[in-house]
């Protein structure tokens, strides 16, 4: 399934000989027992990747 964070695009999918799913997104992976808590994980992902880049500027 499909979903966006702001302006990106983010898949989340069920692992496969796993319990719970996956969030892949600009070259992060975050999992999650749920769809929503793997979401929840991308976004704490991307910020913490924004704020390195911004901190790297």
């Amino acid at each position: 399934m499909e979903e966006k964070i702001g302006h990106l695009k983010v898949v989340i999918f069920k692992i496969k000989n796993r319990e719970g799913y996956a969030a892949v997104c600009c070259d992060h992976l975050t999992e999650g027992q749920t769809p929503e808590l793997a979401k929840e994980r991308m976004i704490k992902a991307l910020r913490r990747s924004n704020r390195k880049n911004l901190s790297l500027e």
